[in-house]
């Protein structure tokens, strides 16, 4: 297929919070399926064919408690040969009490292997804050040999608001440092009808490391912040990082594209870089937007321009 036919058009129907990875020369995806009631892969030897790729549920949602609701937003990750997946749930009797949970896969095949439970992710040592509070899309990456994690959790009293935090990982199931502030919502593409920082995304390009992040709310005004840093550098002083001013994808009426939002990365076969994310083909959302299928999948070739940053680009 023409890359032109497979970029920036509906890839994977109806699957939010797209997350792809390659490890040994396969692709995996997961996503969050509408029902929002378990957890499925895909795998395929080529990124354009995961869209119709044999999707298999490898764990579903608890009837009760912890684990029962909302199962949001899963990342599939290889650390150190073992595959983990990471990902966001309520509880049935709370359903907004929405913490972040961490499954190991008992064997080498995620695809056909048995699924252990973690347990919630686990704060480090004297943090009282982490994961007090709703907390989601946790995602984790590696940097010159320490593991990180970033996520999102709101803080505040009232109508509160949802930050980024990161922290050094002791593990795949808990952190070794306390959470730093990584970025709050600060700017007017930030605040729609919620004030929001979340979906967490890493590229890294040379010695350079960009987090994508999603902002507002998950209509229309959904749209994709960017913040860089130095790899090799302490990531958890917030002062190595650098916030953009303005957001790097936005909505586009002429492409009919709405909502952009909550990515992540992959490479193709040519090495290229290649965004994930999710958008919406309408203005018009019916119902609960939280809860209208219609967030897709799509497909974003990045492109570097002369100073080595990435452009995200429809075109």
């Amino acid at each position: 297929m023409d890359q032109k036919e497979l970029y920036n058009k509906p890839w994977i129907l109806q699957r939010a919070d797209p997350y792809v990875t390659m490890e040994d020369g396969q692709y995996y995806f997961t996503a969050s399926v509408p029902a929002y009631d378990g957890i499925v892969l895909r795998r395929a030897s080529v990124l354009e064919e995961l869209k119709d790729a044999e999707e298999v549920e490898i764990w579903h949602k608890h009837e009760n408690g912890p684990m029962s609701k909302h199962i949001w937003a899963p990342e599939l990750h290889c650390m150190d040969g073992n595959w983990y997946i990471y990902f966001a749930g309520g509880e049935a009797e709370d359903i907004w009490k929405i913490r972040p949970y961490v499954l190991k896969c008992e064997g080498k095949d995620p695809m056909k292997d048995a699924w252990s439970e973690c347990g919630k992710m686990q704060a480090a040592d004297g943090d009282d804050f982490s994961f007090q509070a709703f907390s989601l899309d946790m995602t984790v990456f590696k940097d010159h040999g320490k593991w990180y994690c970033v996520w999102a959790e709101k803080t505040g009293v009232g109508a509160q608001v949802s930050n980024l935090y990161i922290a050094e990982m002791e593990s795949p199931t808990k952190l070794k440092t306390a959470q730093v502030l990584l970025t709050t919502p600060d700017y007017d593409w930030e605040r729609g009808a919620f004030w929001v920082d979340e979906g967490p995304g890493i590229l890294k390009h040379g010695d350079d490391l960009f987090l994508t992040f999603s902002a507002s709310d998950t209509g229309v005004n959904y749209c994709v912040g960017l913040m860089t840093a130095k790899s090799g550098t302490d990531l958890t002083d917030p002062l190595n990082w650098k916030k953009g001013r303005y957001p790097v994808l936005t909505s586009d009426a002429e492409k009919g594209i709405y909502g952009p939002g909550h990515n992540s990365f992959t490479k193709d076969e040519e090495g290229n870089d290649v965004m994930v994310y999710h958008a919406r083909t309408e203005t018009e959302i019916v119902g609960d937007p939280l809860y209208n299928p219609n967030r897709h999948a799509f497909l974003m070739q990045v492109k570097w321009d002369a100073e080595g940053k990435p452009v995200f680009s429809y075109e």
